[in-house]
């Protein structure tokens, strides 16, 4: 009997569910919170009800492997959310300055 593979690394080193482009995270995330696996295809129609418990058995008999992973997309997710940070938007700069100018006229 051929098994299926249920989790792909993509060709940036992130772990998704074989066939989709969600990311093994989510389903982590929503099964760590408690989520059903019928639940857990509602919030990601793109799963099948199969991928979600072959996903779900994977992330339990790979846990070590899983965290590292897991740990290291936190970082990365970490290091996205500095810079976004660090590099004012646009449309906050202009309201802000909208906001400066009408407190400034109502002095």
């Amino acid at each position: 009997m051929e098994s299926k593979t249920y989790v792909l690394e993509d060709e940036h080193g992130v772990l998704r569910i074989a066939g989709t482009r969600v990311m093994l995270d989510s389903v982590v995330a929503a099964f760590e919170q408690g989520h059903s696996p019928e639940t857990i295809v509602q919030q990601y129609p793109a799963l099948s009800l199969e991928a979600v418990y072959g996903t779900t058995t994977w992330y339990l008999a790979n846990r070590e492997k899983a965290g590292h992973y897991l740990k290291r997309q936190g970082a990365v997710w970490e290091d996205w959310r500095r810079k976004t940070n660090q590099t004012a938007n646009p449309v906050v700069q202009r309201l802000r300055s909208h906001a400066s100018y009408t407190e400034a006229d109502a002095e």
